[in-house]
């Protein structure tokens, strides 16, 4: 996993807005993506929430897997902005 701190230019990263575990990875990499769709599920005290694409764009990599803990602030996708 690349060093979080690090965005490729052009870049937006999307964050957890909750800690919990990821269930799901939605959108496989280098799929295109419109504002609003969803990215990652994350399931946070027993609800499964979705991290949804702040921009449109093209998914270049994940920074998280399914059954891994996410924080609330990592980022957990990168997107390069349409």
């Amino acid at each position: 996993i690349p060093d979080e701190g690090v965005l490729p230019e052009g870049s937006v990263g999307v964050e957890s807005h909750v800690p919990g575990n990821v269930w799901k990875l939605v959108v496989e990499t280098g799929q295109p993506v419109e504002a609003g769709d969803t990215l990652v599920i994350v399931e946070s005290m027993k609800m499964e929430l979705a991290i949804t694409a702040p921009v449109a764009g093209v998914v270049t990599e994940y920074r998280c897997q399914p059954g891994r803990p996410v924080q609330a602030g990592q980022v957990v996708a990168v997107l390069k902005a349409a």
